[in-house]
């Protein structure tokens, strides 16, 4: 029972070549979260990048107000999860667990 509950809460990340892995850890540092520890949905997030073997960064808006801030002013709300993705479109925020592992699993592989 505790074994599964584990492969539930921390599931085993995905295997990918080490070239396969570097290629994804430059992408993901384009990307930032924001999040609160306690927060369920973004428990739920950070459990699929986990999955994905995604080592995107990580803001606790929580533990600094500059973080907060930057939630406001670049997002518009202080709303959690939210995904900051900056690419060749320029710079988005993205809300909602939903979208946030849509997008995570359609752009990583799972």
């Amino acid at each position: 029972m505790y074994k599964r509950l584990k492969q539930i809460l921390a599931p085993k990340g995905m295997e990918r070549t080490p070239e396969q892995q570097k290629r994804v850890d430059e992408q993901t540092a384009s990307l930032i979260l924001y999040h609160f520890p306690a927060c369920p949905f973004c428990h739920i997030v950070r459990r699929e990048m986990r999955r994905l073997s995604l080592d995107i960064p990580q803001r606790n808006i929580q533990q600094s107000r500059v973080w907060h801030k930057e939630l406001l002013r670049g997002g518009g709300k202080g709303q959690v999860p939210c995904l900051r993705i900056k690419d060749n479109k320029g710079e988005r925020w993205m809300y909602e667990s939903d979208a946030i592992i849509k997008y995570l699993r359609k752009r990583f592989g799972g």
